[in-house]
C-alpha cells in the first residue's frame, strides 16, 4: 500500500501508478512499463528487489485476465526474473500471488504478483524478535539499479 504521510492514498496502487505520468515513475517505484503492465518496487519489501508485477487491467483474480493479458503479465514476469537475475545474482526467488483478502492480498481488487529475490542466509533474529525486517538497500538505490537493468 502506498501511504502520504500517515494516510494510505485513495484508489487502487496499481491504477494509480500506471495513470501517472512516467516522470512519476521514481517517486511510484516504477521500475518498467512493460506492454499491458507495470512493475514496481514494494514499498514494504521481504528482500532487496521484491517486485510486484500487475497487469493493467484492475480485476481481482487471474481467472479474470482474458489470454492476451495472461501473456503480458507472464512476458513481464520473466523478464523481472531475468533483470533480478542478472542484477542481483539472488540464489532463489520466492514467485507467487495471493488471491484474496483472506489469502494475504493487501490489494484484493487488482492482481499482482509478488517476486522475492532469496539468498541463502537470508533471513536472521530480528522479524521473530524485534518485529522488524533488516533489508541493505535504500529502496531509491534498488530503483536507480533496476530502472536501469530494466531499460537495458
Amino acid at each position: 500500500m502506498e501511504y502520504i504521510g500517515s494516510q494510505q492514498a485513495p484508489g487502487c496502487l496499481f491504477c494509480r501508478v500506471l495513470a501517472a505520468a512516467p516522470a512519476e515513475d521514481e517517486a511510484n517505484l516504477v521500475v518498467w512499463r512493460p506492454e499491458g503492465g507495470v512493475v514496481l518496487l514494494n514499498r514494504f519489501p521481504y528482500n532487496n528487489g521484491h517486485l510486484m508485477v500487475a497487469p493493467a487491467a484492475h480485476v481481482g483474480s487471474l481467472t479474470d485476465l482474458d489470454d492476451e493479458q495472461s501473456l503480458q503479465l507472464m512476458r513481464a514476469l520473466r523478464r523481472s526474473l531475468t533483470v533480478l537475475e542478472e542484477t542481483l545474482e539472488p540464489e532463489g526467488f520466492n514467485a507467487g500471488v495471493n488471491l484474496g483478502k483472506v489469502a494475504g492480498a493487501g490489494i484484493p481488487d487488482h492482481v499482482h504478483m509478488h517476486v522475492v529475490p532469496r539468498w541463502n542466509g537470508d533471513t536472521n533474529f530480528m522479524p521473530v524478535l524485534a518485529e522488524t525486517k533488516v533489508i541493505n538497500q535504500h529502496l531509491a538505490s534498488s530503483w536507480a539499479q533496476l530502472n536501469r537493468a530494466f531499460r537495458a
